[in-house]
């Protein structure tokens, strides 16, 4: 198994320093830089990395280490460094413990987890070996098949991380899925979450009863052909699988009075050099919870302070390729979305997927989605969205058992795709309350109420029929 091992420090560490850790191996091992000299990477004699180090990273946004790791780091801003150590290998670990407290001995701070960084002497590693050349070409990856590159992760939360964002990107390239390993008792951060969509993609959960199983279906899962594939359960066939579901998985569902707000929506702006990211996002955030986002970036941990500005000029600097981001609010109302931006013929088109979490003594604030949907129905080009509400965490992590789907209280459909309508089909709907027009009324948009009971799932069938209204069916 790989494992990450983390220095929080108050410094930024110099390259002395990082040489200095480095040297965690003797002064015989043999250091190499990969990923555009983004990771320096410390190798046995054949060149095969043992330890591979991430460039430090300046996190400037608070609650991000407690988020993620648990761990309490310096004051804000502080630096947040990777070692990664290589699979199968005791030494390695050593070799990456020694190097984060090494650092964080030398620049202030702490490393995580404590236990794995207690030494500042060389590590013993003579004549060791390491995972083979195709796996070790991918930091990140611990097993490769002709199907999937396998991902083990033991960390509290499994973030999308750089490490991982470049596995995901990596896997797609080759035509791979990917499958994230790791221990009973680890969540998700949803932004891996909702990328693990397609199958073979899955995340995979260790289970002393069951072996392995799917932590998001809870299909029993076993090692078949060189993936993960799911156990047949009573009732299969040769024509459809129907997977057996772990116990764990079903257990411990029980209603703790914790929500999530959950906002899905998409907008098209016409591609215009004075053309502003991020503000549809701001615009909701402000909405929902009287503030800006606290910050985002391009993988997790978000470290840099929210800016439109910021974020715009990233986004400008990878067109036509697309960008994808991650946002996040204060540590007292938590908050998580994830961005896609990307060029189409229609001009450029934002991607939002938002949750914010509440306790069982805290109220979401539904009354304000209409507020926030006519934000985006007359200012920022919305195509569409949807809210739900529903039984999750306060702190957004997804557990690995079952958790319901939320009910839909809104559906807006954008002025445009309002007037493309024939007729008054948009107008017109099966639904007991008719749409609020959202905007002027020449050209409006429409705020389709859903009246589903919260306690049930009656607000999915109002929603289904009222797209099957709208798609002429």
């Amino acid at each position: 198994m790989t494992k990450d091992v983390i220095a929080l420090t108050e410094r930024m560490p110099d390259p002395w320093t990082v040489l200095a850790g480095l040297l965690s191996g003797g002064p015989d091992k043999l250091v190499r830089t990969a990923g555009e000299d983004a990771v320096v990477q410390l190798c046995d004699e054949e060149g095969r990395p043992l330890v591979s180090v991430e460039a430090p990273l300046l996190v400037q946004v608070a609650g991000e280490a407690e988020r993620l790791l648990g761990a309490t780091p310096p004051p804000v801003p502080f630096w947040w460094t990777e070692a990664r150590a290589t699979t199968g290998v005791a030494e390695a670990e050593r070799l990456a413990g020694t190097f984060a407290a090494r650092l964080a001995s030398l620049t202030g701070g702490s490393a995580w987890p404590p236990e794995a960084a207690r030494s500042l002497a060389v590590v013993a590693s003579d004549g060791v070996g390491v995972a083979p050349p195709q796996a070790a070409a991918q930091p990140a990856v611990d097993v490769l098949t002709d199907k999937v590159a396998v991902v083990i992760q033991d960390r509290p939360v499994v973030a999308m991380t750089a490490w991982l964002a470049d596995a995901f990107r990596a896997a797609a390239e080759g035509g791979l899925g990917l499958q994230i390993v790791s221990p009973a008792g680890t969540t998700l951060s949803p932004a891996v979450r909702d990328s693990l969509s397609g199958r073979p993609s899955r995340w995979v959960v260790q289970d002393e009863r069951d072996g392995y199983y799917d932590g998001l279906s809870g299909a029993v899962l076993a090692w078949q052909e060189g993936m993960f594939f799911p156990v047949a359960g009573p009732g299969s066939t040769e024509e459809e699988l129907r997977a057996r579901v772990a116990a764990s998985y079903q257990e411990g569902v029980e209603d703790t009075g914790e929500r999530q707000l959950a906002v899905t929506f998409r907008t098209v702006h016409p591609a215009d050099d004075r053309l502003v990211l991020g503000g549809a996002l701001e615009a909701v955030w402000r909405e929902l919870t009287g503030e800006a986002p606290a910050g985002w970036g391009t993988a997790e941990p978000a470290n840099l302070p929210w800016s439109l500005r910021r974020l715009t000029e990233v986004a400008r600097e990878r067109a036509p390729e697309p960008t994808w981001v991650v946002v996040v609010g204060s540590p007292e109302r938590p908050g998580l979305a994830t961005v896609r931006v990307s060029r189409t013929k229609a001009g450029v088109e934002e991607e939002v997927t938002l949750a914010f979490g509440y306790g069982p003594d805290e109220e979401p604030l539904v009354d304000a989605v209409p507020k926030a949907a006519e934000a985006l129905a007359t200012r920022h080009h919305l195509q569409s969205m949807l809210v739900q509400l529903r039984k999750a965490r306060r702190d957004l992590a997804v557990p690995p058992r079952f958790e319901g789907p939320g009910v839909p209280l809104a559906f807006v459909l954008g002025a445009e795709e309002v007037r493309a309508m024939p007729g008054d089909r948009a107008r017109n709907t099966p639904l007991t309350e008719a749409p609020v027009q959202l905007g002027p009324k020449a050209r409006p948009a429409l705020y389709y109420p859903l009246p589903g009971d919260p306690s049930d799932l009656s607000g999915w069938q109002d929603f289904e029929r009222l797209v099957r209204h709208l798609k002429g069916e």
